[in-house]
Protein backbone atom coordinates (compact mmCIF):
# COMPACT_ATOMS: atom_id res chain seq x y z
CA UNK A 1 0.00 0.00 0.00
CA UNK A 2 1.02 3.70 -1.17
CA UNK A 3 -1.26 5.01 1.94
CA UNK A 4 -3.99 3.99 3.86
CA UNK A 5 -6.41 6.32 3.08
CA UNK A 6 -6.31 8.27 -0.81
CA UNK A 7 -8.43 10.98 -0.44
CA UNK A 8 -9.37 12.54 -3.82
CA UNK A 9 -10.68 16.15 -3.24
CA UNK A 10 -8.69 19.11 -1.83
CA UNK A 11 -11.77 21.12 -0.96
CA UNK A 12 -13.55 21.56 2.64
CA UNK A 13 -14.45 18.03 2.66
CA UNK A 14 -11.25 16.53 1.66
CA UNK A 15 -9.29 18.53 4.23
CA UNK A 16 -11.30 17.88 6.94
CA UNK A 17 -11.37 14.56 6.61
CA UNK A 18 -7.45 14.67 5.99
CA UNK A 19 -7.15 16.07 9.39
CA UNK A 20 -9.49 13.50 11.24
CA UNK A 21 -7.20 11.08 9.77
CA UNK A 22 -3.80 13.38 10.42
CA UNK A 23 -5.47 13.69 14.07
CA UNK A 24 -6.19 9.35 14.34
CA UNK A 25 -2.73 8.63 13.16
CA UNK A 26 -3.33 7.43 10.01
CA UNK A 27 -1.24 7.80 6.95
CA UNK A 28 -2.95 9.76 3.99
CA UNK A 29 -2.68 10.97 0.76
CA UNK A 30 -4.27 14.03 -0.58
CA UNK A 31 -5.27 14.79 -4.14
CA UNK A 32 -6.35 17.51 -6.45
CA UNK A 33 -6.76 17.77 -10.21
CA UNK A 34 -5.99 21.67 -9.89
CA UNK A 35 -3.05 22.75 -10.03
CA UNK A 36 -3.56 25.44 -7.36
CA UNK A 37 -6.02 26.20 -4.32
CA UNK A 38 -9.03 28.01 -5.72
CA UNK A 39 -9.69 31.84 -4.22
CA UNK A 40 -13.20 31.60 -5.36
CA UNK A 41 -15.75 32.19 -2.15
CA UNK A 42 -17.95 29.91 -3.02
CA UNK A 43 -19.40 28.99 0.45
CA UNK A 44 -19.78 32.05 3.41
CA UNK A 45 -20.24 31.10 6.52
CA UNK A 46 -19.68 28.05 9.20
CA UNK A 47 -22.55 26.47 11.22
CA UNK A 48 -22.93 26.10 14.87
CA UNK A 49 -22.74 22.82 14.51
CA UNK A 50 -19.01 22.84 12.22
CA UNK A 51 -17.55 25.39 14.88
CA UNK A 52 -18.53 22.97 17.71
CA UNK A 53 -16.18 20.49 15.41
CA UNK A 54 -13.41 22.75 14.61
CA UNK A 55 -13.55 24.12 18.67
CA UNK A 56 -13.53 20.21 19.54
CA UNK A 57 -10.20 19.60 17.43
CA UNK A 58 -8.81 22.98 18.68
CA UNK A 59 -9.08 24.76 15.47
CA UNK A 60 -11.57 27.55 16.16
CA UNK A 61 -9.57 29.73 17.74
CA UNK A 62 -6.99 29.77 15.05
CA UNK A 63 -9.36 29.49 12.15
CA UNK A 64 -11.19 32.64 13.59
CA UNK A 65 -7.49 34.63 14.10
CA UNK A 66 -7.17 34.64 10.18
CA UNK A 67 -8.88 37.84 9.92
CA UNK A 68 -12.48 39.28 10.39
CA UNK A 69 -15.48 36.94 10.60
CA UNK A 70 -17.80 38.17 12.80
CA UNK A 71 -21.02 36.89 13.78
CA UNK A 72 -24.29 36.63 11.06
CA UNK A 73 -27.63 35.81 11.60
CA UNK A 74 -28.91 32.72 9.29
CA UNK A 75 -32.12 32.50 7.53
CA UNK A 76 -34.58 30.37 6.05
CA UNK A 77 -35.83 31.03 2.64
CA UNK A 78 -34.67 34.55 3.33
CA UNK A 79 -36.43 34.98 6.62
CA UNK A 80 -33.68 36.08 8.57
CA UNK A 81 -33.26 33.38 12.69
CA UNK A 82 -32.57 35.76 15.32
CA UNK A 83 -32.02 33.05 17.46
CA UNK A 84 -29.26 32.89 19.91
CA UNK A 85 -30.03 29.19 20.59
CA UNK A 86 -26.43 27.98 20.26
CA UNK A 87 -23.28 29.19 22.50
CA UNK A 88 -21.58 29.45 18.96
CA UNK A 89 -23.21 30.90 16.70
CA UNK A 90 -22.85 31.33 12.96
CA UNK A 91 -19.76 33.48 11.96
CA UNK A 92 -19.02 34.75 8.30
CA UNK A 93 -16.38 32.75 7.07
CA UNK A 94 -15.54 31.61 3.27
CA UNK A 95 -14.64 28.88 1.87
CA UNK A 96 -11.79 30.24 0.31
CA UNK A 97 -10.93 31.00 3.97
CA UNK A 98 -11.79 27.62 5.56
CA UNK A 99 -9.02 25.90 2.48
CA UNK A 100 -6.45 28.09 2.97
CA UNK A 101 -6.61 27.79 6.59
CA UNK A 102 -6.56 23.75 6.44
CA UNK A 103 -3.86 23.83 3.97
CA UNK A 104 -1.67 25.35 6.06
CA UNK A 105 -2.52 23.75 9.09
CA UNK A 106 -1.90 20.24 7.36
CA UNK A 107 1.10 21.63 5.60
CA UNK A 108 2.38 22.42 9.25
CA UNK A 109 2.05 18.68 10.08
CA UNK A 110 3.58 17.46 7.19
CA UNK A 111 0.23 16.67 5.11
CA UNK A 112 0.83 18.43 1.62
CA UNK A 113 -1.57 18.06 -0.82
CA UNK A 114 -0.63 16.54 -4.39
CA UNK A 115 -1.79 18.70 -7.03
CA UNK A 116 -2.11 17.89 -10.72
CA UNK A 117 -3.52 14.80 -10.14
CA UNK A 118 -6.88 14.01 -12.11
CA UNK A 119 -7.90 10.59 -10.77
CA UNK A 120 -8.71 8.95 -14.19
CA UNK A 121 -8.93 5.42 -13.29
CA UNK A 122 -9.81 2.86 -10.41
CA UNK A 123 -10.01 -0.47 -9.05
CA UNK A 124 -10.90 -2.14 -6.23
CA UNK A 125 -9.86 -5.67 -4.69
CA UNK A 126 -10.54 -7.44 -1.40
CA UNK A 127 -7.36 -5.85 0.22
CA UNK A 128 -7.41 -2.17 -1.27
CA UNK A 129 -7.85 0.09 -4.06
CA UNK A 130 -5.77 1.18 -6.49
CA UNK A 131 -6.19 4.63 -8.64
CA UNK A 132 -4.47 5.96 -11.05
CA UNK A 133 -4.43 9.77 -12.57
CA UNK A 134 -4.11 11.38 -16.03
CA UNK A 135 -0.55 12.28 -15.12
CA UNK A 136 0.70 8.76 -15.40
CA UNK A 137 1.14 7.94 -11.39
CA UNK A 138 -1.00 5.40 -9.64
CA UNK A 139 -1.54 4.72 -6.36
CA UNK A 140 -2.64 2.18 -3.93
CA UNK A 141 -4.59 2.81 -0.90
CA UNK A 142 -6.61 0.49 2.13
CA UNK A 143 -9.74 2.80 1.69
CA UNK A 144 -9.82 5.60 -1.23
CA UNK A 145 -12.79 8.59 -0.14
CA UNK A 146 -14.47 10.62 -3.07
CA UNK A 147 -14.18 14.34 -1.98
CA UNK A 148 -14.14 15.40 -5.64
CA UNK A 149 -17.21 17.24 -5.59
CA UNK A 150 -20.74 18.09 -7.75
CA UNK A 151 -19.11 16.53 -10.88
CA UNK A 152 -17.26 13.74 -9.02
CA UNK A 153 -14.97 11.41 -11.28
CA UNK A 154 -14.75 8.76 -8.70
CA UNK A 155 -18.82 8.59 -8.47
CA UNK A 156 -18.63 8.60 -12.67
CA UNK A 157 -16.21 5.90 -12.54
CA UNK A 158 -18.23 3.61 -9.52
CA UNK A 159 -21.59 4.09 -12.18
CA UNK A 160 -23.11 4.94 -8.60
CA UNK A 161 -26.67 5.85 -8.79
CA UNK A 162 -27.11 9.97 -7.82
CA UNK A 163 -31.11 10.25 -8.40
CA UNK A 164 -32.72 13.61 -8.07
CA UNK A 165 -34.41 16.20 -10.24
CA UNK A 166 -32.28 18.09 -13.05
CA UNK A 167 -31.50 22.20 -12.97
CA UNK A 168 -34.51 24.10 -14.18
CA UNK A 169 -33.10 27.55 -14.05
CA UNK A 170 -30.00 29.36 -13.14
CA UNK A 171 -29.08 32.69 -10.70
CA UNK A 172 -26.26 34.77 -10.47
CA UNK A 173 -23.76 34.14 -7.53
CA UNK A 174 -21.14 37.19 -6.78
CA UNK A 175 -18.37 38.15 -4.72
CA UNK A 176 -18.92 42.19 -5.01
CA UNK A 177 -17.77 45.69 -2.98
CA UNK A 178 -20.95 48.13 -2.89
CA UNK A 179 -21.05 51.44 -2.68
CA UNK A 180 -23.86 53.87 -2.10
CA UNK A 181 -26.79 53.23 1.22
CA UNK A 182 -26.08 49.92 3.05
CA UNK A 183 -28.58 47.65 1.71
CA UNK A 184 -30.52 45.47 4.42
CA UNK A 185 -28.81 42.06 4.26
CA UNK A 186 -30.76 38.93 3.24
CA UNK A 187 -33.66 38.91 0.22
CA UNK A 188 -34.88 41.80 -1.12
CA UNK A 189 -37.72 41.49 -4.11
CA UNK A 190 -39.33 43.93 -5.90
CA UNK A 191 -42.75 44.24 -7.10
CA UNK A 192 -41.97 42.86 -10.97
CA UNK A 193 -40.00 39.27 -9.49
CA UNK A 194 -36.41 40.74 -9.24
CA UNK A 195 -34.50 39.64 -5.78
CA UNK A 196 -31.32 40.20 -4.84
CA UNK A 197 -29.70 38.72 -1.48
CA UNK A 198 -27.12 39.86 0.46
CA UNK A 199 -24.61 38.28 2.98
CA UNK A 200 -21.46 39.70 4.74
CA UNK A 201 -18.26 38.17 3.68
CA UNK A 202 -15.77 39.74 5.85
CA UNK A 203 -13.33 42.37 4.66
CA UNK A 204 -10.19 42.07 1.60
CA UNK A 205 -7.11 42.88 2.92
CA UNK A 206 -7.69 46.59 2.44
CA UNK A 207 -10.10 46.11 5.33
CA UNK A 208 -13.12 47.14 3.32
CA UNK A 209 -16.20 44.74 3.68
CA UNK A 210 -17.01 42.09 0.80
CA UNK A 211 -20.41 41.00 -0.32
CA UNK A 212 -22.02 37.73 -1.01
CA UNK A 213 -24.29 39.32 -3.85
CA UNK A 214 -27.30 36.56 -5.16
CA UNK A 215 -29.46 37.82 -8.44
CA UNK A 216 -32.72 36.61 -10.18
CA UNK A 217 -36.00 36.69 -11.52
CA UNK A 218 -37.46 36.77 -14.68
CA UNK A 219 -35.36 36.55 -17.93
CA UNK A 220 -32.14 36.43 -15.40
CA UNK A 221 -32.26 32.32 -15.66
CA UNK A 222 -29.18 31.46 -18.60
CA UNK A 223 -27.01 29.05 -19.73
CA UNK A 224 -24.73 27.80 -17.10
CA UNK A 225 -21.61 28.37 -19.01
CA UNK A 226 -22.51 31.96 -20.05
CA UNK A 227 -20.46 34.32 -18.47
CA UNK A 228 -21.58 36.92 -15.80
CA UNK A 229 -20.82 40.41 -16.57
CA UNK A 230 -20.28 43.46 -14.67
CA UNK A 231 -23.54 44.79 -16.82
CA UNK A 232 -25.20 41.90 -15.72
CA UNK A 233 -24.91 42.89 -11.96
CA UNK A 234 -25.06 46.46 -12.32
CA UNK A 235 -28.77 46.10 -14.23
CA UNK A 236 -29.18 43.53 -11.65
CA UNK A 237 -28.45 45.95 -8.46
CA UNK A 238 -30.53 48.86 -10.37
CA UNK A 239 -33.96 46.82 -10.80
CA UNK A 240 -33.70 45.67 -7.51
CA UNK A 241 -32.16 48.86 -4.93
CA UNK A 242 -32.64 51.60 -7.92
CA UNK A 243 -30.08 54.57 -7.28
CA UNK A 244 -29.40 53.53 -3.62
CA UNK A 245 -26.80 50.74 -4.19
CA UNK A 246 -23.69 50.61 -7.18
CA UNK A 247 -21.04 48.21 -7.90
CA UNK A 248 -17.53 49.09 -7.12
CA UNK A 249 -15.94 45.76 -7.18
CA UNK A 250 -16.92 42.51 -8.44
CA UNK A 251 -14.32 40.21 -8.11
CA UNK A 252 -15.92 36.81 -9.33
CA UNK A 253 -19.31 35.61 -9.87
CA UNK A 254 -20.84 32.24 -11.40
CA UNK A 255 -23.87 30.91 -12.38
CA UNK A 256 -25.61 28.20 -10.29
CA UNK A 257 -28.33 25.81 -10.95
CA UNK A 258 -31.52 24.17 -8.60
CA UNK A 259 -30.46 20.88 -9.38
CA UNK A 260 -31.19 18.42 -6.56
CA UNK A 261 -29.73 15.15 -6.38
CA UNK A 262 -28.49 12.34 -3.86
CA UNK A 263 -26.21 9.59 -4.48
CA UNK A 264 -27.82 6.15 -3.61
CA UNK A 265 -25.19 5.02 -1.71
CA UNK A 266 -22.48 6.50 0.53
CA UNK A 267 -19.80 3.63 0.32
CA UNK A 268 -19.36 1.21 -2.52
CA UNK A 269 -16.75 -1.37 -0.60
CA UNK A 270 -13.73 0.46 -0.16
CA UNK A 271 -14.31 3.62 -1.33
CA UNK A 272 -17.09 6.64 0.16
CA UNK A 273 -18.61 9.10 -1.39
CA UNK A 274 -18.86 12.49 0.68
CA UNK A 275 -19.76 16.06 0.00
CA UNK A 276 -20.98 17.48 -3.13
CA UNK A 277 -20.09 13.89 -4.69
CA UNK A 278 -22.58 12.64 -2.51
CA UNK A 279 -25.33 15.69 -2.27
CA UNK A 280 -25.88 18.54 -4.49
CA UNK A 281 -28.19 21.02 -3.96
CA UNK A 282 -28.71 25.83 -4.22
CA UNK A 283 -26.49 26.89 -1.67
CA UNK A 284 -28.44 28.01 0.77
CA UNK A 285 -27.17 28.99 4.39
CA UNK A 286 -23.81 27.27 3.14
CA UNK A 287 -25.14 23.89 3.90
CA UNK A 288 -23.00 22.33 1.05
CA UNK A 289 -19.67 22.93 2.51
CA UNK A 290 -20.67 22.39 6.09
CA UNK A 291 -22.72 19.03 5.28
CA UNK A 292 -19.95 17.97 3.44
CA UNK A 293 -17.80 19.11 6.66
CA UNK A 294 -19.84 16.68 8.85
CA UNK A 295 -19.82 13.75 6.55
CA UNK A 296 -16.31 13.84 6.66
CA UNK A 297 -16.19 14.48 10.77
CA UNK A 298 -18.52 11.22 10.61
CA UNK A 299 -16.61 9.26 8.72
CA UNK A 300 -12.67 9.87 9.77
CA UNK A 301 -12.91 8.44 12.74
CA UNK A 302 -14.74 5.16 11.73
CA UNK A 303 -12.14 4.33 8.88
CA UNK A 304 -9.40 5.08 11.64
CA UNK A 305 -10.56 2.64 13.56
CA UNK A 306 -10.53 0.06 10.66
CA UNK A 307 -7.11 0.95 9.60
CA UNK A 308 -5.96 0.12 13.49
CA UNK A 309 -7.73 -2.91 13.27
CA UNK A 310 -10.16 -2.30 16.48
CA UNK A 311 -13.49 -1.26 14.24
CA UNK A 312 -16.47 -3.05 15.11
CA UNK A 313 -18.36 -5.18 12.94
CA UNK A 314 -20.43 -3.10 10.44
CA UNK A 315 -18.71 0.25 12.12
CA UNK A 316 -17.77 1.61 8.21
CA UNK A 317 -21.48 0.36 7.27
CA UNK A 318 -22.93 3.27 9.62
CA UNK A 319 -21.56 6.32 7.60
CA UNK A 320 -24.36 5.65 4.96
CA UNK A 321 -26.85 4.54 8.08
CA UNK A 322 -26.37 8.01 9.53
CA UNK A 323 -24.62 10.41 7.02
CA UNK A 324 -27.49 9.08 3.88
CA UNK A 325 -30.69 10.44 5.89
CA UNK A 326 -28.83 13.75 7.03
CA UNK A 327 -28.26 14.62 3.47
CA UNK A 328 -31.79 13.86 2.45
CA UNK A 329 -33.12 16.35 5.07
CA UNK A 330 -30.58 19.19 3.90
CA UNK A 331 -32.07 18.90 0.18
CA UNK A 332 -35.95 18.62 1.50
CA UNK A 333 -35.53 22.05 3.52
CA UNK A 334 -33.66 23.50 0.44
CA UNK A 335 -36.64 22.59 -1.83
CA UNK A 336 -38.86 24.32 0.48
CA UNK A 337 -36.78 27.31 0.67
CA UNK A 338 -36.41 27.31 -2.90
CA UNK A 339 -40.22 27.42 -2.94
CA UNK A 340 -41.16 29.65 -0.74
CA UNK A 341 -38.06 32.02 -2.49
CA UNK A 342 -39.65 32.03 -5.71
CA UNK A 343 -36.65 31.73 -7.60
CA UNK A 344 -37.66 31.82 -11.26
CA UNK A 345 -40.00 35.54 -9.73
CA UNK A 346 -43.11 34.01 -10.92
CA UNK A 347 -44.95 36.39 -8.43
CA UNK A 348 -47.29 33.27 -8.16
CA UNK A 349 -50.18 34.57 -5.60
CA UNK A 350 -50.58 31.11 -4.27
CA UNK A 351 -46.38 31.11 -3.25
CA UNK A 352 -46.63 35.35 -1.81
CA UNK A 353 -49.43 34.00 0.21
CA UNK A 354 -47.99 30.99 1.39
CA UNK A 355 -44.65 32.85 2.08
CA UNK A 356 -46.41 35.64 4.05
CA UNK A 357 -47.89 33.15 6.31
CA UNK A 358 -45.03 31.39 6.89
CA UNK A 359 -43.26 34.52 7.69
CA UNK A 360 -45.48 35.35 10.36
CA UNK A 361 -45.05 31.61 11.78
CA UNK A 362 -41.44 32.37 11.71
CA UNK A 363 -41.81 34.89 14.31
CA UNK A 364 -42.57 32.87 17.09
CA UNK A 365 -39.90 31.89 19.17
CA UNK A 366 -40.25 27.78 19.09
CA UNK A 367 -40.12 28.43 15.13
CA UNK A 368 -37.05 30.45 15.25
CA UNK A 369 -35.55 27.70 17.45
CA UNK A 370 -36.41 24.90 15.53
CA UNK A 371 -35.41 26.71 11.63
CA UNK A 372 -31.86 27.84 13.75
CA UNK A 373 -31.60 24.26 14.96
CA UNK A 374 -32.18 23.03 11.26
CA UNK A 375 -30.05 25.18 9.61
CA UNK A 376 -27.26 25.31 12.15
CA UNK A 377 -26.81 21.08 11.79
CA UNK A 378 -27.99 21.00 15.63
CA UNK A 379 -31.25 19.21 14.47
CA UNK A 380 -29.64 16.35 14.04
CA UNK A 381 -30.17 12.91 16.00
CA UNK A 382 -28.16 10.03 14.78
CA UNK A 383 -29.77 7.03 15.76
CA UNK A 384 -27.97 4.74 18.61
CA UNK A 385 -28.74 1.57 20.12
CA UNK A 386 -29.58 1.59 23.88
CA UNK A 387 -30.57 4.24 25.86
CA UNK A 388 -32.08 5.92 23.29
CA UNK A 389 -34.64 7.41 25.64
CA UNK A 390 -32.07 9.75 26.92
CA UNK A 391 -32.45 13.02 25.12
CA UNK A 392 -28.95 13.26 24.50
CA UNK A 393 -28.12 10.49 23.08
CA UNK A 394 -27.73 10.94 19.22
CA UNK A 395 -26.79 14.53 19.56
CA UNK A 396 -23.73 16.68 20.31
CA UNK A 397 -21.86 16.37 23.81
CA UNK A 398 -22.79 19.79 25.48
CA UNK A 399 -19.14 21.51 26.26
CA UNK A 400 -19.41 20.79 29.56
CA UNK A 401 -16.29 22.34 32.03
CA UNK A 402 -15.30 19.55 33.78
CA UNK A 403 -13.05 21.33 35.77
CA UNK A 404 -9.48 20.21 34.73
CA UNK A 405 -10.98 20.45 30.77
CA UNK A 406 -13.84 21.36 28.73
CA UNK A 407 -15.87 17.89 26.97
CA UNK A 408 -14.10 19.66 23.42
CA UNK A 409 -10.87 19.61 24.68
CA UNK A 410 -10.91 16.34 25.82
CA UNK A 411 -12.12 15.46 22.15
CA UNK A 412 -8.84 16.67 20.66
CA UNK A 413 -7.25 13.30 20.79
CA UNK A 414 -9.51 12.04 18.56
CA UNK A 415 -10.63 9.54 20.92
CA UNK A 416 -13.72 8.50 22.54
CA UNK A 417 -14.52 10.26 26.09
CA UNK A 418 -16.71 8.18 28.88
CA UNK A 419 -17.41 10.70 31.36
CA UNK A 420 -17.97 8.90 34.76
CA UNK A 421 -18.90 11.59 37.60
CA UNK A 422 -19.30 8.95 40.49
CA UNK A 423 -16.27 6.88 39.32
CA UNK A 424 -17.55 3.97 39.55
CA UNK A 425 -16.49 2.72 35.22
CA UNK A 426 -12.81 2.60 36.02
CA UNK A 427 -12.85 -1.16 35.94
CA UNK A 428 -15.03 -1.36 32.94
CA UNK A 429 -13.24 0.91 30.92
CA UNK A 430 -10.49 -0.15 31.51
CA UNK A 431 -10.12 -2.82 28.30
CA UNK A 432 -10.85 -0.17 25.94
CA UNK A 433 -8.65 2.71 27.20
CA UNK A 434 -6.64 3.11 24.06
CA UNK A 435 -9.31 4.37 22.27
CA UNK A 436 -11.69 5.71 24.95
CA UNK A 437 -10.31 8.46 27.95
CA UNK A 438 -12.84 8.55 31.41
CA UNK A 439 -13.06 12.01 32.98
CA UNK A 440 -15.61 13.94 34.46
CA UNK A 441 -14.77 11.99 37.83
CA UNK A 442 -17.05 14.60 40.49
CA UNK A 443 -18.23 16.74 37.77
CA UNK A 444 -21.97 17.42 37.90
CA UNK A 445 -23.41 15.54 34.52
CA UNK A 446 -24.63 12.61 33.86
CA UNK A 447 -22.56 9.58 32.75
CA UNK A 448 -22.22 9.35 28.82
CA UNK A 449 -20.11 7.79 26.38
CA UNK A 450 -18.93 10.54 23.38
CA UNK A 451 -18.12 8.85 20.32
CA UNK A 452 -14.67 10.99 18.40
CA UNK A 453 -16.83 12.87 16.45
CA UNK A 454 -18.26 14.55 19.53
CA UNK A 455 -21.76 12.63 19.48
CA UNK A 456 -23.09 11.04 22.67
CA UNK A 457 -23.79 6.89 21.97
CA UNK A 458 -24.41 6.40 25.59
CA UNK A 459 -26.16 8.06 28.30
CA UNK A 460 -26.73 6.56 31.85
CA UNK A 461 -28.03 5.26 34.07
CA UNK A 462 -27.04 2.18 33.44
CA UNK A 463 -23.81 0.22 32.22
CA UNK A 464 -21.86 1.27 29.42
CA UNK A 465 -20.31 -1.96 28.52
CA UNK A 466 -22.65 -2.98 25.54
CA UNK A 467 -21.99 0.51 24.24
CA UNK A 468 -18.19 0.62 24.05
CA UNK A 469 -18.15 -2.53 22.81
CA UNK A 470 -20.49 -1.58 19.93
CA UNK A 471 -18.84 1.31 18.86
CA UNK A 472 -15.28 0.53 20.24
CA UNK A 473 -14.63 -2.71 19.33
CA UNK A 474 -13.59 -5.52 21.31
CA UNK A 475 -11.57 -5.14 24.29
CA UNK A 476 -7.74 -5.32 24.90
Amino acid sequence: MDTDVLVAGAGPTGMTLANELLTAGVSTVLVDKLSRRSDLSKAGGVQSRTLEALDQRGLLEPLLATGDHPVTTGHFAGIPLHSNRHHLPWRSVPQVVIEGFFEQHLAAHGLHARRDHELVGLAQDPDGVTASFANGTALRSRYLVAADGAHSTVRSLLRAGFPGRPGTLTIVAADVRLGGADPATSHTWGEDGHWAALFPLGTDPQGRPLRRLVLGGPGRSLPRETPVTEAEIRDGLSTVFGTRVHLLELRYARRITNASRQVEQYRHGRVFLAGDAAHVHLPLGAQGMNTGMQDALNLGWKLAAAVHGWAPKDLLDTYHAERHPAGAAVLRNVRAQSLLMDWAGTRDPDVLAAREIFTAMAQLPDVQHHLTDLMSGMALRYPMPGSETHPLVGRPAPDLDLGPARVHELLRSGHGVLLDPSDTFAGIAAPWSDRVSRAGQGADTDPMLIRPDGYVCWAGPGDPEPSLAHWFGEPR
